[in-house]
């Protein structure tokens, strides 16, 4: 319950209007400021839409900058036609080159190679050649403990003296690209005395001459190197 105050010597006021106008006059004050709201959401809205208008118009106008400018590189490049097809023709022939040449070795090289491993008294006679072509995979062993290849050798040597074919084996297995190698035959000619030995030897993609390969980065090279040394130093500490 309200409790009453009692003011002694106090200005007599008397409050006549009816409760109505007091309301009337609260309810003005709460659409004035209702209207004072409104009219702030407008300007705000307005002033958001004409920000996103002149944001857009200048997209606009960039867009067409950067369009013109594509115009005009698009009509200097038209002045190149020429060259770019020239280019493009050089590229393909390059890339043909290197396929082509992907699964080449340099046989007169090699075959010197391997002349040079068998003794001065032992000289090849035939040789026949069957390796890997770009467009084929080549046939690899079915045989237990045969490397991967990518070429196969078969020679004929002749011999004065009866040929030691276990050390030409050794002697084969320095060379680059050496896969394995399978004795033949050998025969002795009794007229002549010299003898004829025939070995099969296989050659993987380490004897490929890489005459068009692209040359890698300096860097990527260094590793490159890097890790073969270090799988050279692991198979040769597996091997002792």
């Amino acid at each position: 319950m309200k409790e009453e105050v009692l003011i002694v010597g106090g200005e007599p006021r008397v409050d006549l209007l009816p409760p109505e106008v007091l309301r009337g006059r609260a309810a003005k004050a709460t659409r004035r400021r209702l209207g004072v709201g409104v009219i702030a959401s407008v300007a705000v809205v307005v002033l958001a839409v004409g920000g996103c208008f002149a944001l857009s118009v200048q997209a606009q106008a960039q867009l067409l900058t950067e369009q013109a400018r594509t115009s005009e590189i698009l009509a200097a490049q038209g002045e190149f036609v020429d060259v770019t097809k020239v280019k493009f023709h050089l590229d393909l022939a390059k890339a043909a080159q290197q396929v082509g040449a992907s699964t080449e070795i340099a046989w007169k090289d090699y075959l010197t190679q391997v002349q040079a491993t068998l003794p001065a008294s032992v000289m090849i006679d035939t040789v026949s050649i069957d390796s890997a072509t770009p467009v084929a995979l080549y046939a690899q062993p079915t045989v237990p403990l045969q490397g991967e290849r990518m070429a196969t050798v078969g020679f004929t040597a002749k011999s004065s003296v009866l040929p030691d074919v276990p050390t030409w084996l050794r002697a084969l297995a320095t060379l680059p690209g050496f896969s394995d190698a399978l004795p033949g035959s050998v025969t002795l000619d009794e007229e002549s005395g010299v003898y004829t030995a025939t070995i099969t030897m296989h050659i993987n993609d380490e004897a490929f001459s890489h005459r068009f390969a692209p040359e890698l980065p300096a860097e990527q090279a260094a590793t490159d190197a890097d890790e073969s040394t270090a799988t050279d130093a692991a198979a040769s500490g597996e091997g002792n």
